[in-house]
């Protein structure tokens, strides 16, 4: 027949499991600190003083949902939503394809593939401010080298980004250039992580090259490209530093992005209520765009080899 334990016995239990639980909040705790602070807390303030209006200055004066309605009839914002969504679709197809060309290449044996690695991920490394300052000379139409280039060629250059065509195409080329080395260095990273019996496998059954990267490489890659497009989605809708620097958001408004005219409305025209209003539309927008990335990368393909 079992007996119950003594309590004298459970009670020794009880503390090492009591030390074990405070040990474990205890590390957690510096993570956990950070993330109420530097995550869920600011989120709480930005949704609390989209309800006032505050000019930086004198005490802020509850509006409740009147900014609310202000931004669904101000035709600007949705302007500079639609810009940025512009600026993704030029950046993020371009930048990714690109990175995955350089994965591709840089897979394979041959001399050289970390020099040139190296190369690839040093412009991630630069400021984006004094990325966007080089650039901007770059571009310049008087004593830039693009227009140097293409008047030697006999053409004349439009102006690049004073021209509401092609400003906004110069500004996601620069952010192309800087992190495609980024994004090449993921979708490398999930090329060698694909068991090579699945190559062989596939060459002895006669697949050729462009069937082994759709039908395997491909479905293979998709939890790298899953991390690389969520991100770098949710940084493009961040834009800011180089609109700044390159075009001030002009020209008119062409290269006014959500996050720039946020920066617009908070330091410029001085309405912080206003502007975290803006804030939460563009956190519901990357929010969603986020979830339908989630839905779609969701189905992963997996071969087991045991």
């Amino acid at each position: 027949m079992a007996t119950k334990p003594p309590v004298a016995a459970a009670a020794p239990r009880r503390a090492r499991r009591g030390r074990t639980t405070l040990e474990a909040y205890l590390l957690i705790g510096p993570s956990l600190f950070g993330f109420l602070a530097f995550l869920v807390a600011p989120v709480v303030i930005v949704f609390v003083l989209s309800l006032f209006s505050w000019n930086l200055i004198t005490s802020p004066q509850f509006v409740g949902l009147a900014n609310y309605r202000r931004m669904f009839t101000d035709s600007q914002s949705w302007h500079a939503l639609l810009n940025t969504a512009y600026y993704v679709v030029l950046n993020i197809p371009l930048q990714t394809v690109l990175a995955l060309l350089l994965a591709l290449a840089l897979n394979r044996r041959m001399r050289g593939t970390r020099f040139f690695r190296v190369v690839f991920v040093l412009p991630w490394m630069a400021m984006p401010v004094a990325l966007g300052v080089i650039w901007n000379w770059i571009f310049d139409p008087r004593s830039g080298i693009i227009d140097h280039i293409i008047s030697m060629l006999g053409f004349t250059g439009p102006n690049w980004l004073t021209s509401s065509t092609w400003a906004m195409p110069v500004v996601a080329s620069v952010n192309v250039w800087q992190y495609t080395g980024y994004t090449m260095l993921f979708l490398l990273a999930g090329l060698q992580a694909i068991p090579q019996q699945v190559y062989e496998a596939a060459a002895l059954d006669g697949v050729n090259a462009w069937q082994r990267f759709f039908r395997i490489t491909l479905p293979l890659l998709r939890p790298s490209m899953f991390f690389v497009l969520v991100t770098n989605v949710i940084g493009s809708f961040q834009q800011f530093d180089t609109v700044f620097v390159m075009t001030q958001g002009g020209p008119g408004q062409s290269t006014t992005t959500l996050n720039y005219y946020i920066y617009q409305q908070a330091f410029q025209l001085f309405h912080a209520g206003y502007a975290a209003t803006l804030s939460i539309l563009l956190f519901a927008v990357i929010l969603l765009v986020t979830i339908v990335q989630f839905r779609y990368f969701r189905k992963r393909t997996i071969y087991d080899f045991s």
